[in-house]
């Protein structure tokens, strides 16, 4: 068996690694183009300060011309260590109070895009162990050197203990399955939930935000279908290690990107529910009181949304 044609074109065409280019190249290629970091922050102080002084001391300046740590309402000292390295930091909430606080990372990412000014916007998470400006260089290469990619997906090897490729538990059991029977034109993206991607600003600008942990795939689907699979690129960005999250968190994140895709297989025209998917995930754990072996814990999957930053009036609220 063999991929469709179309994606067998993409995947030659739109995949590339992290080395293919070198910061002079890239710095070359950027002439008057500016760039921001953004990394997302929730009690992160183990690992944000070394992310954000590798591209302090690696890019800032030459290729990136800001660093930005969204704070998301951490309860450590992740602002403080990430000011200290270097990073200009927001906290969540401030950005807009007007609108209200949503919870989510991609609450996080939406107040990051607002809060910058670069022409692409690079995201990279601030829970990574083993971060080299690779990770940055690389999602910048196809941009930069290609004005018709619009939005670039890093892709890696994910360890989980003994296994090289355990990790992506989440994308492999409910994000790829899903994305093949109703988006199989994404059957390509390697790490469709990476959360190590970049894009051009009208490009972000011009999507909404899905405020929690289904931000990726509504992402990934919303442009499909507004740009073309064309648009979009992924890169190889080699190996990723990162703190690992319980199976019931993976369970609350799995609900949360099913949510999000069948709200956009009604949003695109694929599907007509006679009603919604229910929102409220029931699960199971060991009972804290004495002579409770189980308890139910209820968790509200509800999946708000951020409307696209270029229709709101920002002078408004500002």
């Amino acid at each position: 068996m063999k991929v469709s044609p179309e994606i067998g074109t993409w995947l030659a065409r739109r995949s590339s690694k992290a080395g293919d280019w070198t910061t002079r190249e890239l710095v070359a290629a950027k002439g008057g183009t500016t760039v921001s970091v953004v990394i997302p922050a929730r009690n992160e102080e183990a690992t944000v300060g070394a992310i954000v002084t590798a591209i302090r001391d690696e890019l800032h300046g030459v290729l990136v011309d800001e660093i930005l740590v969204v704070d998301s309402r951490s309860t450590d000292a992740t602002a403080e260590v990430a000011a200290a390295a270097g990073a200009t930091v927001v906290a969540q909430d401030a950005v807009f109070p007007e609108l209200g606080g949503l919870a989510g990372k991609g609450e996080a990412l939406w107040k990051g895009v607002a809060a910058t000014t670069g022409d692409l916007v690079v995201f990279v998470d601030g829970d990574l162990h083993d971060f080299t400006t690779g990770y940055v260089t690389g999602l910048l290469g196809p941009l930069l050197t290609d004005p018709t990619v619009a939005y670039v997906k890093g892709f890696y090897h994910r360890p989980l203990g003994a296994e090289a490729d355990g990790g992506g538990r989440v994308t492999e059991l409910v994000a790829r399955p899903l994305l093949n029977m109703f988006w199989p034109e994404l059957a390509g993206f390697v790490q469709p939930l990476a959360g190590e991607y970049a894009g051009r600003r009208e490009v972000l600008e011009s999507i909404p935000f899905v405020a929690n942990y289904g931000v990726e795939i509504g992402h990934l689907i919303d442009l499909l279908e507004e740009r073309g699979l064309d648009a979009l690129a992924q890169v190889d960005l080699g190996h990723r290690a990162h703190r690992h999250q319980s199976t019931q968190a993976l369970g609350r994140m799995s609900g949360q990107i099913m949510q999000t895709l069948f709200d956009r297989l009604e949003r695109h025209g694929r599907m007509v529910t006679a009603a919604p998917p229910a929102t409220l995930l029931a699960q199971f754990r060991r009972g804290t009181s004495p002579g409770v072996e189980r308890e139910i814990v209820l968790t509200d999957l509800t999946s708000p949304q951020r409307p696209p930053l270029n229709s709101l009036a920002l002078r408004d609220i500002a």
